[in-house]
């Protein structure tokens, strides 16, 4: 029942996404359009050509990639939760983020153009990557990967290269550039493109299938290193290899969407009141609510002041801050 609800409200967050806007278009005819361009034949197309461009190749997209990063980024969370055993980590707590800003700052003040549209693309994802290798072999010791190591390695790594971007900025002789790589820093999906989205989403859902076929690993963990050992797991071999793999899809995901904050950190608790600790049940939940959620927080961006657009990292702050203050409260009571 809980599966069916938010399928259901990921089904409304989307059709939502597709009809409000500057032009607004009926939902029924957002469902029609997209039919219409499956088949020809499931519906008559007996509306004004700029609707269809509007919802196809504009808003469609969009929702696309939020559903995407969103439910990669609540499922990275709520793997790294389990991972280190705390209920504080999230898709940030790698470094993997702040070494993509650097990569996509850099572009930005530079005006680098050298593969066109994918530069900055590409550039924020060789950020992630090397920041990747970095926290890798600083968390590691002995040949193993303990997880004081990993997530001292990983805050000290996002904090040196957090303010690596920001000196790019603060020092940039053209302030159009340097506003434009803060509000990247901020995150946002302006401007998707079909183009943009089917890495990420190649790489989420690849990731997703195998976190999925490591529930058994990850409930494992929750119960202790010691007590997963006992029961046969390879704990430093297992979160060696699941750590390169989520830090990946988090850099796939950063490259294309900028941080986006307290996704990854809220979902997961969120998912634990509906459905249970147990991976097997919690990281489908994880998937579905944050696709609605970053949809719904996407909508609000770019609706709540229009035509200026938020960036979605700050409305997200906004929600995902105080909900968690409340949960803090609500568990100690």
């Amino acid at each position: 029942m809980v599966t069916a609800g938010l399928v259901a409200l990921l089904l409304v967050t989307a059709t939502m996404a597709g009809t409000v806007g500057s032009v607004a278009v009926p939902a029924e005819e957002v469902w029609r359009i997209v039919l219409h361009r499956l088949h020809p034949s499931l519906a008559t197309a007996d509306w004004p050509p700029v609707r269809e461009t509007i919802v196809m190749d504009v808003r469609l997209p969009r929702a696309l990639l939020c559903a995407v990063v969103g439910a990669g980024l609540s499922v990275t969370g709520m793997a790294l939760q389990a991972l280190v055993r705390n209920p504080l980590a999230d898709p940030m707590l790698l470094g993997v983020s702040s070494g993509a800003n650097v990569g996509a700052v850099l572009v930005l003040v530079l005006n680098v153009s050298l593969f066109g549209m994918f530069s900055l693309t590409l550039a924020a994802f060789t950020g992630a990557l090397a920041a990747l290798v970095a926290v890798y072999f600083l968390a590691r010791t002995g040949g193993r990967m303990t997880t004081v190591r990993l997530v001292l390695a990983g805050v000290a790594t996002a904090e040196v290269l957090s303010a690596v971007a920001s000196l790019i900025v603060v020092t940039s002789d053209d302030p159009r550039r340097a506003q434009s790589a803060l509000r990247w820093m901020l995150g946002g999906l302006a401007g998707t493109t079909w183009d943009l989205v089917w890495i990420p989403s190649a790489a989420v859902l690849l990731g997703t299938v195998v976190l999925l076929g490591c529930t058994r690993p990850l409930n494992l963990l929750l119960a202790g290193e010691e007590a997963a050992a006992a029961l046969g797991l390879d704990v430093h071999r297992f979160r060696s290899a699941l750590f390169v793999l989520v830090a990946l899809m988090i850099g796939t995901m950063v490259a294309v969407s900028g941080q986006i904050g307290f996704v990854g950190l809220v979902m997961p608790h969120m998912v634990r009141l509906l459905v249970g600790a147990d991976h097997r049940r919690a990281l489908p939940a994880a998937a579905l609510l944050g696709a609605s959620f970053l949809i719904a927080a996407d909508l609000a961006a770019r609706t709540v002041i229009a035509p200026e657009e938020i960036p979605v990292g700050i409305l997200t702050a906004l929600v995902g801050g105080p909900f968690f203050l409340w949960l803090m409260r609500r568990r100690a009571r």
